[in-house]
């Protein structure tokens, strides 16, 4: 139930086949006792922003914690917090939900092992101004998470169950020596980067998550040489703290600057306190040299007991994150609660807010805060509420896509579509959803090449965006 003391509400309107995001105020009063809702209405309030709305994102996936009719219903009670999933015990009577967790497996059980989009690859994709074909250029992989490009073309892509692969002149092959990574949850091989003076040091650098046991870890960063297919000399430059068991929340984008200080964000870890909490790196942006020194100017480096490598802090779980060089300003995106996500300006030592300030609720109906804003907390340069579940971001240069220049692209999580976010001098005017059930595009990018490249969940491919003139 939303308290009445909430006042903001963000919604979406459609202008001329645009969709615009609008901030109204509404009262809210206390609503009347309500009947037990039916177990359907249950499923679309509370589980299908993660699990879909026709349960399509349990396919091909297995019951973690059972799928007897109590071990359902437990999860649903109680919650599973080492993989993120909440308790809904306050928000359903124990009947609604016993009769969830049936219908639940029930419905499950219906669900085919691969499910065809109903997005077509092979056809002209139309926005509402420009048409481009997609071209495949890699493939084979689960969830191809992390994306970049060394000085001669060749794309390096991370797949999030632990394999690195480079593409060059339609070659797709694995590179050897990476390091052991655990998958749990949302965790697992993340990002890619390639040093900015690669071309002298060969280096490129890894985000994983990893700890000293599998029940204790964090996000990791690490920077090895590639040279023929095989990554060696890998040496270990950051790990986050606290390490736990939670599967949530790891961040960890991560790009460097024009000066070549490299920079990540780190996600809470599934605990909000940590966001504001100086003395752990969970729920903030860092900043360290290449070889994971610490900068002196950092924002806190003489703050008594403060991790040194802090840059801005308040964050929930950054996915996101691009550096303009033309302005040197970086832009980050995160994921929100139920609603909430936003879209940030990152700049030195200023606090984003999480968990004292948002836009969202819990995913079981509960307030996390009545506040939207607050004295000393930066706020969002944007915010999606509904969430849209962003993930990775960049901004469109050049002049291969001359419509959409100077606007931002982001994957879609939740609803499985390129969200193309329209700017006009530095200020959102309107959004647009690109190609829609494609999937769920873990990370967009533009290419040295001007071309514009996505990564698709599932079907683990990536696709180039060639505009059709």
């Amino acid at each position: 139930m939303i308290s009445s003391k909430r006042k903001h509400a963000y919604v979406p309107v459609i202008v001329a086949g645009i969709l615009i995001t609008g901030l109204v105020i509404t009262g809210f009063t206390q609503a009347p006792e309500q009947l037990p809702r039916t177990a359907r209405a249950n499923y679309l309030q509370y589980c299908a922003s993660c699990h879909g709305e026709d349960h399509d994102r349990f396919a091909a996936r297995a019951w973690v914690y059972g799928n007897s009719l109590d071990e359902v219903t437990a999860t649903l009670k109680y919650g599973r917090p080492a993989i993120g999933m909440p308790e809904f015990g306050q928000a359903m009577s124990d009947a609604e939900i016993r009769e969830l967790a049936e219908y639940t497996i029930r419905e499950v059980a219906q669900v085919p092992d691969v499910i065809p989009s109903s997005f077509n690859v092979q056809d002209t994709v139309r926005s509402m101004d420009l048409k481009w074909m997609l071209e495949e250029v890699a493939g084979g992989m689960n969830i191809p998470w992390g994306m970049d490009f060394l000085p001669d073309g060749t794309i390096l892509v991370a797949d999030k169950g632990g394999k690195l692969y480079q593409v060059k002149n339609g070659q797709q092959t694995e590179i050897t020596g990476v390091p052991k990574v655990v998958v749990r949850g949302q965790g697992g091989l993340m990002e890619v980067r390639v040093h900015p003076e690669y071309k002298k040091n060969k280096t490129i650098y890894l985000s994983f998550a990893d700890g000293p046991s599998a029940d204790k870890i964090n996000t990791t960063i690490v920077r090895g040489v590639l040279h023929k297919g095989q990554l060696t000399g890998i040496e270990p430059i950051f790990h986050a703290t606290p390490d736990s068991n939670s599967g949530v929340h790891f961040g960890c984008r991560m790009v460097f600057d024009k000066d070549g200080y490299l920079f990540f964000g780190i996600g809470e870890r599934g605990a909000m306190h940590n966001a504001q909490d100086l003395t752990n790196h969970s729920g903030k942006i860092h900043r360290i040299h290449d070889d994971g020194r610490i900068p002196s100017d950092n924002p806190f480096v003489t703050t008594a007991g403060a991790m040194p490598s802090i840059w801005s802090y308040g964050h929930r779980n950054p996915q996101g994150l691009y550096y303009e060089r033309s302005t040197g300003v970086i832009w980050e995106n995160e994921h929100g609660p139920k609603g909430g996500d936003e879209l940030n300006i990152i700049r030195k030592g200023l606090n984003y807010g999480w968990p004292v300030v948002s836009f969202g609720i819990n995913y079981n109906g509960t307030i996390i805060t009545n506040d939207t804003a607050k004295a000393g907390m930066e706020p969002p340069f944007h915010y999606w509420t509904p969430s849209i579940g962003p993930s990775s971001l960049t901004r469109v240069t050049g002049d291969r896509y001359p419509a959409w220049k100077g606007d931002f692209l982001s994957g879609s999580l939740s609803f499985e579509y390129l969200e193309r976010t329209l700017m006009k001098n530095n200020r959102v005017v309107g959004r647009e959803r690109l190609m829609p059930k494609i999937g769920r595009i873990r990370n967009v990018v533009q290419g040295p090449d001007g071309f514009l490249y996505i990564a698709v969940e599932r079907v683990g491919k990536v696709y180039k965006l060639v505009p059709v003139r």
